[in-house]
């Protein structure tokens, strides 16, 4: 069996660093390449390839090749990929992380394997992404939704990884299941519905309060002037009751002194 990860040390960081067409071509190369056709798996269809057209096809074709060991970081370098098929191995470890940064991938095939963890989120990034394949790994957690992964809706795209959850599986996903800051998201996304739905009663309640009494007294002259006669009435008792007990007090403070 071949090393994945080795493989990458093996051809060496210069061959990272160029373009990828070239970094194809490098791995593609034998001496009669131009008189002899190529098969190629391209988005789970086997596809024949010419010189002429091979020049212009972007890909890395590794299945079937009995290669262990985990996924090499390096590919996601590879941003002018447009095909990345690696099934069919004994690959293991985590799916890249930024795997997103490959802008430009349009078919990706990773099933057959025994890739583990979580779907990365970046792949949703993946907007030109038409042919995505999964299935037959260890793979667990939420699948990412948005973007381009929402217009990928085969569920056997996903099968053969009982602990994976969402849509489009019929396995619905728990807050146990969910990553910390999507479960945290959710929660925090409720209670501040719950704060703004408070807020939107209680402006009604003294819109309809206030508009309720000053619309009124707007419209209706007889009731504004009985109003704000009540008003005056309310006011002038206020002002007599304050008065009398301030008088009240100061006649048992010079009670008490005359006493004294």
């Amino acid at each position: 069996m071949v090393n994945a990860t080795q493989l990458s040390h093996d051809m060496g960081n210069e061959y990272w660093d160029q373009d990828p067409s070239v970094n194809i071509l490098l791995v593609r190369y034998f001496e009669h390449w131009d008189l002899e056709p190529l098969m190629e798996v391209v988005k789970g269809r086997y596809l024949e390839y010419m010189r002429i057209t091979l020049r212009l096809e972007i890909s890395i074709d590794l299945s079937s090749n009995n290669l262990i060991g985990s996924i090499p970081k390096e590919l996601i370098f590879l941003k002018d990929l447009h095909n990345l098929n690696l099934s069919w191995n004994y690959l293991s470890g985590n799916i890249p992380e930024k795997i997103g940064q490959m802008e430009n991938l349009e078919s990706l095939d990773f099933s057959k394997n025994d890739l583990s963890g979580m779907i990365p989120n970046s792949m949703s990034s993946l907007t030109k992404l038409s042919y995505l394949n999964l299935s037959y790994n260890n793979l667990s957690g939420p699948i990412p939704t948005g973007y381009q992964l929402q217009t990928l809706e085969d569920p056997t795209m996903y099968v053969g990884n009982p602990q994976l959850c969402g849509v489009p599986l019929l396995k619905k996903c728990s807050n146990d299941t969910l990553p910390p800051t999507i479960a945290n998201f959710k929660g925090n996304s409720e209670g501040a519905l719950k704060r703004m739905w408070f807020y939107i009663v209680v402006m009604l309640g003294f819109a309809t309060g206030f508009w309720g009494v000053v619309g009124t007294l707007f419209f209706m002259k007889n009731w504004r002037y009985a109003y704000f006669q009540w008003m005056d009435d309310v006011q002038h008792w206020i002002f007599v009751v304050i008065t009398l007990k301030v008088a009240q007090f100061k006649k048992m403070f010079n009670s008490d002194q005359d006493d004294q």
